[in-house]
C-alpha cells in the first residue's frame, strides 16, 4: 500500500519552541505510522532541534527571511503550497490557525483557542483581529479542524457561524522525558534557577503574564495569604513566577511595585530542564486562570506530581479532572484555597497521586493518533477543502 505523504508547515513555531512549539514537536515526534510519509518544514533556527526530535520524518527549511512575521506569512501562501507540490503531499497540516488559500490538495488546520471570540478582552486588538478572522475561514472552508479539547470545540461552535469542518478533539499530551517526578538534585536545581533562598520553600506558576492568567488576583491573594499567617506566627512559602511578560499591563504593574520582602520572584522564562524540579518541588502549583483552550502547564505540573490548584473555566477541568484542585478565580476565593492546601499537608499529598494518575492518560501517542486518522479522512475525502 502507497504511503500517505503529509506536509506539516511548523515555520509558525516560535523562536523558545513555546506553545506551538511544543505541539508541533509532540505531533511530529510521535508520526510514526508507517501508513505516513511525514514531512516537517521549519524556519532554520529550529532545524537542528526538530532533527533531533523527529529523526524518522523528513525535514525542509524555509528561507531564513521568514523569521519575518510577515515575509512568513508571504512565504505560507507562496512557497508553501509550491513546496507541497514538489513533495507530492497529498494533506498539508497547518497547525497554527492559518494556511495557505491556493492550496488545493487535502487540508487540516488545528485552531487552538476560542477565547479570541468569547473573550476578545484577553487579547490584543491586533491578535483578536487576525485570529478569529482566520479561525473563521478555517472552519468554514477546511475539511477537518483539529481542536485541543471538547471545550474548545463546543465555544467554536456557539460562537462561529457557518461550520462546515469536520471538528475532531485532540487532547495534547506530555514529554515525559522533560516533565516527570523530579530528584532531589533536580529540585535543587529548579531552586538555584529560580534564585530562591536555600532552604526555602515555594508556590509555583508557569505561564506567560496576560490578562486570561489572572495574575493580579493571583499577586493580591497571596499577599493577603501571607498577611494573615503572619499574625500568627506561620510561614508562607515564596510565590515564583515563571514565564514571559506578555500585555497584562496591571499585573505587570503591581509586579513592579513589588520588594524583596514581599517574597514574590519573577523568575522568567526557566529553563526547560529546571521545570520538573519547579514545578514537582513546589508545595503546590497554582493556574488561576479565566480559560484555556487546553492548559498544557496543568497536565504537565500533574507529570511531575505536583498537585494543581486552577479554575473550572472552559477547558481546565477536561484536563485536571478529579486530581485538580479547584477554586473560583477571584481574589478572595483563590486566597482561601491557597490556605487551605498549606494548612493540609495531607490533602496536598492526595492530590499529588492523584495528579500522577490523571497525567499519564494524556499521552502525545493518542495526539498523534487522532491526527492519522484527520490526514486519511481528508486523503479519502479527495481535494482539499470546501469553499
Amino acid at each position: 500500500m502507497p504511503q500517505l505523504t503529509v506536509l506539516i508547515d511548523g515555520t509558525a513555531v516560535p523562536r523558545n519552541l513555546g506553545g506551538v512549539g511544543r505541539y508541533v514537536e509532540g505531533v511530529a515526534s510521535h508520526l510514526t505510522d508507517p501508513s505516513l510519509d511525514v514531512h516537517l518544514v521549519v524556519r532554520p533556527t529550529h532545524a537542528a532541534h526538530f532533527r533531533d526530535v523527529a529523526p524518522h520524518v523528513t525535514l525542509h527549511t524555509a528561507p531564513a527571511w521568514t523569521d519575518s512575521v510577515p515575509l512568513r506569512f508571504l512565504w505560507e501562501q507562496t512557497g508553501l503550497p509550491a513546496l507541497g507540490r514538489r513533495i507530492g503531499a497529498a494533506v498539508l497540516h497547518s497547525p497554527h490557525y492559518t494556511f495557505p488559500f491556493s492550496w488545493r490538495r487535502g487540508s487540516v488546520v488545528t485552531l487552538h483557542d476560542a477565547t479570541f471570540f468569547s473573550n476578545p478582552e484577553w487579547h490584543s486588538r491586533l491578535k483578536r483581529t487576525f485570529f478569529t478572522w482566520w479561525s473563521r475561514r478555517s472552519l468554514r472552508t477546511r475539511p477537518v479542524v483539529i481542536v485541543p479539547s471538547a471545550a474548545t470545540a463546543t465555544e467554536a461552535a456557539r460562537v462561529v457561524s457557518g461550520i462546515r469542518a469536520d471538528v475532531r478533539v485532540a487532547p495534547l499530551g506530555v514529554d515525559r522525558t522533560v516533565f516527570h517526578e523530579p530528584s532531589t538534585a533536580e529540585v535543587e536545581d529548579a531552586r538555584i534557577a529560580a534564585t530562591l533562598p536555600d532552604d526555602a520553600s515555594w508556590i509555583a506558576f508557569l505561564g506567560t503574564i496576560e490578562p486570561r492568567k489572572n495574575v493580579t488576583a493571583l499577586l493580591d491573594a497571596y499577599a493577603a495569604v501571607r498577611d494573615a499567617r503572619a499574625v500568627t506566627g506561620s510561614d508562607t512559602p515564596w510565590l515564583v513566577l515563571s514565564g514571559a511578560r506578555g500585555w497584562d499591563e496591571a499585573a505587570i504593574a503591581r509586579l513592579d511595585e513589588l520588594h524583596d520582602a514581599d517574597h514574590v520572584i519573577e523568575a522568567g522564562y526557566l529553563p526547560l530542564e529546571d521545570l520538573s524540579g519547579f514545578l514537582g518541588g513546589a508545595e503546590f502549583v497554582v493556574y488561576p486562570s479565566l480559560g484555556e483552550g487546553f492548559g498544557l502547564p496543568v497536565v504537565e505540573a500533574m507529570a511531575t506530581g505536583a498537585c494543581v490548584l486552577t479554575t473550572r473555566r472552559l477547558s481546565l477541568p477536561e484536563v485536571g479532572g478529579d486530581a485538580a484542585v479547584y477554586t473560583e478565580p477571584d481574589t478572595s476565593a483563590l486566597g482561601a484555597a491557597m490556605a487551605s492546601l498549606l494548612d493540609d499537608p495531607a490533602l496536598v499529598a492526595s492530590h499529588r497521586a492523584a495528579a500522577l494518575r490523571r497525567a499519564s492518560s494524556f499521552t502525545w501517542v493518542a495526539t498523534a493518533a487522532v491526527h492519522v486518522d484527520a490526514y486519511a479522512a481528508v486523503a479519502r475525502g479527495g481535494s482539499g477543502g470546501v469553499r
